[in-house]
């Protein structure tokens, strides 16, 4: 193949959301033409309303564009500095936000849709494709987003031989590790059992008076909750797992009796006085930044999850990486089903992109589709492109995707759940910063400022490396 001239390769892309248009413009910038597929309006789905490429279902915002100090701020500019197509249409149709990227939705798709079909090496083709592709497509991107019509779904469940990809996944939240307040929490494990890998103090443990415990379920139960859309009522729960609020309905022993349950464990700072409940956390990464709440999926609304998880000994002063959610959603099981090229291990022709492999948010979604065009330019020229450096924002969210980042049990991914960008993501700093220009020792909030300007510095110059050393070398035809 590499033989051919560039405009006689051909990608086929199923999907026109971000991650989809995303990465056609990726591959035909470079020269490769594009099929882009998109199943609307021939058939729509619960969400959308409109026939327009890369349509905004949701919230208008991009979040945050502060590369200084954000995490999602530092994904644009990434983006910027890759050529992004969707970052330049938000940049175009930029409306009032404040320090936030925010959009007029319908200039948005609309800037999209004319640059796509403008595009000469873009060929947009309008409907459904039911299941897999054919075999003929040798070079495949699916990005059909969290609702991926069935027929394709059912091909992608039996291919892979999950049991299920369309699903409710009541998700937990997770939380900064250094938000924790370890004067109060300590580690261990229940029984101090080490299982694989462990070391006896695993966990987490935030302890609970019976006051405290009966005064936090009272506030679960009566806390803020998302509703169910109709389209949403006949899907199952996700591996079976119950939101936190609804097992606190079921009676007030119920958590003790389950996910807070006491058992097995002892205050090293009060250790003749047993704990009434205890909150458990689990490292969610491999770099021990990040702690899931254990058996905390939840569909309270988020600033009802704030308010009430912060009622918790030794987090009321967390901060969230992600709060917990409770939607239909439709992703796969990404480290297990995907190796670092975004391919399919069962069926290596078919790329996944955005959503569907495990990311959350608009600016998530679209950075995955880029990346897959550009690992698509590539294998179509022969090449390999290495990932970008765990140290980016692009390449931290693809370490979370592939499976670089988390925590294994026998091999196997520990309770892979979407995620957006956020700082627990990255590598840790090798020398963080503990001064300030002046000589002044930092502390409180200019020490976390001063710490994330380091981390979006060394991402910054770390992709700019990578552009130089990897992204033109396989790009070049």
């Amino acid at each position: 193949m590499t033989g051919l001239p560039s405009s006689s390769r051909r990608v086929h892309i199923i999907g026109a959301g971000l991650a989809g248009s995303e990465a056609a413009w990726q591959v035909a910038n470079a020269g490769i033409s594009v099929v882009l597929h998109e199943m609307r309006p021939h058939r729509m789905t619960e969400a959308h309303r409109t026939d327009g490429l890369a349509e905004l279902v949701c919230s208008n915002s991009f979040r945050s564009d502060d590369a200084a100090n954000n995490a999602v701020g530092l994904l644009h500019a990434e983006m910027r500095r890759l050529g992004s197509l969707i970052m330049r249409a938000a940049d175009a149709n930029q409306v009032p936000a404040g320090g936030a990227l925010a959009v007029d939705r319908d200039g948005f798709s609309a800037f999209i849709t004319k640059a796509l079909r403008d595009h000469p090496l873009i060929e947009l083709r309008r409907g459904e494709v039911a299941g897999l592709p054919p075999l003929d497509w040798d070079n495949v991107i699916v990005a059909t987003g969290p609702l991926t019509a069935a027929p394709l779904a059912e091909a992608i469940r039996k291919l892979t031989e999950e049991n299920a990809l369309a699903f409710f996944d009541a998700i937990a939240p997770i939380v900064h590790r250094d938000s924790i307040d370890m004067s109060v929490a300590w580690f261990q494990s229940r029984y101090d059992k080490t299982g694989p890998g462990g070391t006896g103090a695993d966990y987490i443990n935030c302890p609970m008076t019976r006051e405290q415990y009966d005064t936090f379920v009272a506030a679960l139960i009566a806390g803020e909750k998302t509703d169910f859309r109709e389209w949403e009522t006949n899907t199952p729960y996700f591996d079976g797992c119950l939101p936190i609020e609804v097992m606190a309905e079921r009676g007030p022993q119920t958590l003790r009796h389950g996910p807070m349950k006491p058992v097995g464990l002892t205050n090293p700072y009060n250790p003749q006085v047993k704990a009434y409940a205890i909150v458990q956390l689990r490292q969610d990464n491999k770099l021990g930044t990040l702690y899931n709440m254990v058996g905390f999926q939840t569909k309270l609304k988020y600033g009802a999850q704030q308010r009430i998880f912060r009622m918790i000994p030794g987090l009321e002063n967390a901060e969230f990486a992600r709060l917990g959610g409770l939607h239909r959603n439709t992703f796969l099981n990404s480290p297990k089903l995907l190796d670092a090229q975004l391919r399919l291990r069962a069926a290596p022709r078919l790329r996944f992109a955005g959503q569907m492999t495990g990311c959350e948010g608009y600016v998530e979604s679209a950075s995955i589709g880029l990346i897959s065009g550009l690992y698509a330019v590539a294998e179509s020229r022969g090449r390999l492109l290495p990932p970008p450096p765990p140290t980016t924002a692009l390449g931290s969210l693809l370490g979370h995707i592939t499976g670089g980042h988390i925590e294994t049990i026998d091999n196997g991914p520990r309770s892979f759940q979407p995620m957006n960008i956020n700082f627990g993501l990255f590598p840790p700093l090798a020398n963080p910063p503990t001064r300030s220009a002046e000589g002044t020792r930092l502390r409180g909030n200019e020490k976390t400022i001063a710490k994330r300007r380091a981390i979006t510095a060394r991402a910054l110059a770390d992709l700019d490396h990578w552009i130089t050393d990897h992204l033109r070398v396989a790009a070049a035809a």
